[in-house]
């Protein structure tokens, strides 16, 4: 299979279930992807920011992914979060899981140090040198106070393993320029309100937080995009809308895992500090958003 058809369609931002007394709960997690793959998910996003990776520690991320792939067994791709703001412990994650069996990484912008464009490529440069696997940039500057710009990106593209990137930015106008620097760089939405659009304007694809409750609609509303069949995926993307924004009422994936836990997919809607559970005035917003979504 080529990377494109490999990265390719629905991929899921996936969540880290956790129990009441704040340790993984890898049952639901088992459970979690076997319903993406039953519900047609084209692919696993494991260690994202949806995952809350920044709160678990480094035995509970590898304990995290190693469960995972060998749940998948091979079914779906599996992209992985390695990224960090230091380039070192960015470079140390990739080499420690590099051996496993995935596909490739999610490598994110340097958060908090607030680096200039030139650092940043180095920074994904040295990245792309410990490891062999393919390579996604994740540029989503409402999290990390940095936003790559399309001129590094198009700099970047020439490293032969960093083949695409997860925009998050909702500006639609960088799909079109990245598409026509490289027609084979990968283009996957990271903004759950524009990907609709993102994907008729030559997106490959869309890592999504709705996907988390909502796999076989959002799969069938990119199915539809990347077909060119703009009118079916309008009428799944306007039941889904409410949900692209509500999801993010508090901040991810604290919504999403109430919804999940509402919908029974998970034991406990648990996140940790400095996450807290949603606010109680929000429950009725999502529920009126999952009715919606049917």
């Amino acid at each position: 299979m080529s990377l494109k058809a490999k990265f390719q369609g629905s991929f899921v931002a996936l969540i880290t279930p956790m129990l009441n007394n704040g340790e993984v709960d890898f049952d639901s997690l088992t459970n979690l992807i076997e319903w993406h793959i039953a519900s047609k998910t084209d692919g696993l996003v494991i260690l994202g920011t949806t995952a809350e990776s920044a709160t678990l520690n480094e035995a509970e991320k590898m304990q995290v992914l190693t469960h995972s792939i060998d749940v998948n067994d091979g079914r779906l791709p599996i992209i992985v979060g390695n990224g960090s703001n230091s380039t070192a412990a960015t470079i140390e994650t990739t080499q420690k899981y590099d051996h496993l069996e995935i596909d490739g990484f999610l490598t994110v912008t340097p958060y908090y140090n607030k680096p200039s464009q030139r650092g940043m490529i180095q920074h994904f440069k040295a990245i792309a040198e410990a490891s062999s696997k393919p390579i996604i940039l994740y540029n989503v500057p409402g999290r990390t106070n940095v936003d790559l710009s399309n001129q590094s990106v198009m700099e970047l593209m020439a490293v032969e393993n960093i083949v695409g990137i997860k925009d998050a930015t909702g500006d639609l106008s960088r799909v079109r320029v990245l598409k026509q620097a490289n027609p084979d760089f990968i283009l996957f939405s990271g903004d759950d309100v524009t990907s609709k659009d993102f994907l008729h304007l030559g997106g490959d694809g869309a890592i999504s937080v709705t996907a988390n409750i909502r796999p076989g609609q959002l799969r069938e509303m990119v199915q539809y995009a990347l077909a060119g069949e703009q009118q079916n995926a309008n009428d799944i993307d306007k039941k889904l809308v409410a949900l692209h924004n509500d999801l993010f009422i508090e901040p991810n994936p604290v919504p999403v895992k109430w919804a999940l836990m509402l919908e029974n997919k998970i034991s406990s809607d648990f996140v940790r500090l400095p996450l807290v559970t949603m606010e109680p005035n929000h429950h009725n917003i999502i529920k009126q958003a999952l009715e919606q979504s049917k």
